[in-house]
């Protein structure tokens, strides 16, 4: 074996943090080696940190990026994330190391009593039955006809969703290349993925919930906003009446992690890269951890295929200016002069900046309620949820019906979105657009 260069282990001297840093899987590390590394060269570096191959998370051969693997890596007990990163960015062999950081969804309460006719964030200022200025203004939309169509697709990086769910399942994906027959039709490496891949199970079962819906509540409210059946006289609509969801389950009872929210984000490309399906957006409801530049890079892939991803801004009441939320404080703008990025601050039916919200004049791009939204949960009920997270979906929706009217992506459909923002002082000042958003005029 031919080394790439040669590395002392000696001790490294850290230097304790201001603040504690945000929680990540104790003794992982997301590892990216360099294109020229071999197995022979990855396996030197994993023998001498005494580490133990947990997962390939992105093999060199899947990537566009020319990237080498990206491999999860168990440390030995005992050394710290900050020590392990340094000792790994010695080895020439490595372009970075990181932690696997966990993420959590950005739902803050869930409220289980509902009533009829309370979808105000898909009201307008004139929408037929019932207005409300502060709503996404989708009923305006769907007034004129406007209601999707069935080739849009987006993927709901979260929990999973209950497919079978009365007011989803006529707009849940099912795999044309991938009937379920055991065998990996499609060669994505995913055997069956007939509605999507659950990333936490790591097998095609998307929905966990049972009978009795005691999980995957978070993924299926988000779908429910985006894509619930509209016009079918039952329960609620989404944004966007016709489209297709495709569950990509990253979060399970303890959260997600960095490695599987990757392995999520190269799924979606993947099937728009390869296989042509018009994926729109992703949608993003969670956050926590540290900047990780292997999920930046795996965003920054997905942009390259025209796919937003649409991020919850957060429920700190914080700035995201002065302190960065990840995965919305993301920019692929470096490397593809524009940011794939959509972060999304949460309003109230008032129009308030909801007290939980984050916000960011430059980091936030626009407002969209999120305060007690009502939408589907699991099994086959209703409910309201609050939070960054039910903004989200509203915006997502909308570039789905967007992207249907218009025939734009990526960039273009960005823009256009935020150039509709309707003006609102709340989010003066508090996002860049300073206004909130507008699904009834495209």
């Amino acid at each position: 074996m031919r080394h790439l260069g040669r590395i002392g282990l000696g001790v490294l001297l850290v230097v304790g943090a201001l603040h504690a840093a945000p929680p990540s899987v104790p003794s992982e590390m997301l590892v990216q080696f360099r294109a020229q590394a071999g197995p022979m060269h990855r396996a030197f570096v994993r023998a001498r940190m005494g580490a133990e191959l947990e997962d390939t998370v992105l093999a060199a051969s899947q990537r566009r990026d020319g990237k080498g693997d990206l491999e999860l890596l168990r440390m030995p007990p005992g050394l710290g994330p900050e020590e392990a990163r340094g000792l790994l960015a010695r080895f020439p062999e490595v372009e970075f190391a990181e932690p696997n950081w966990i993420y959590t969804h950005q739902a803050i309460s869930n409220d289980p009593q509902y009533m009829s006719g309370s979808l105000w964030g898909m009201y307008g200022d004139t929408s037929p039955l019932k207005t409300n200025p502060y709503g996404s203004q989708a009923a305006e939309a769907w007034a004129k006809g406007q209601t999707g169509a069935t080739f849009i697709h987006v993927v709901v990086i979260d929990e999973g969703i209950q497919v079978d769910h009365p007011d989803l399942a006529a707009n849940i994906w099912v795999n044309p290349l991938d009937p379920p027959d055991g065998v990996d039709n499609d060669g994505n490496g995913y055997i069956d993925d007939i509605h999507g891949w659950d990333f936490v199970g790591n097998d095609n079962g998307v929905y966990d919930g049972g009978r009795k819906g005691n999980a995957d509540q978070h993924g299926t409210h988000v779908a429910g906003t985006i894509g619930a059946v509209g016009g079918n006289g039952l329960g609620v609509a989404g944004v966007c009446w016709q489209m297709k969801l495709i569950s990509a389950k990253f979060l399970g009872r303890s959260g997600g992690t960095t490695a599987n929210a990757i392995k999520a984000v190269a799924y979606a490309t993947d099937l728009k890269a390869r296989h042509g399906y018009d994926i729109v957006a992703t949608n993003n409801s969670w956050g926590g951890g540290g900047f990780s530049q292997a999920l930046l890079d795996a965003i920054t892939e997905g942009g390259r295929q025209g796919i937003l991803f649409i991020a919850a801004a957060g429920n700190d009441s914080s700035n995201n200016d002065t302190t960065a939320r990840y995965p919305a404080n993301y920019d692929t703008s470096a490397v593809l002069g524009w940011n794939a990025v959509l972060p999304v601050a949460s309003i109230t039916s008032t129009g308030a900046l909801s007290s939980f919200s984050n916000f960011g004049a430059t980091k936030v791009a626009l407002g969209a309620p999120g305060s007690s939204i009502l939408s589907t949960l699991p099994p086959g009920t209703y409910g309201t949820y609050s939070g960054t997270s039910m903004a989200t979906p509203h915006v997502t929706g909308t570039a789905a019906l967007a992207a249907a009217v218009t025939g734009m992506r990526g960039e273009m459909l960005r823009s256009l979105i935020l150039s509709k923002t309707l003006a609102t002082p709340s989010l003066s000042g508090k996002t860049s657009t300073g206004g909130r958003l507008n699904a009834g005029d495209f």
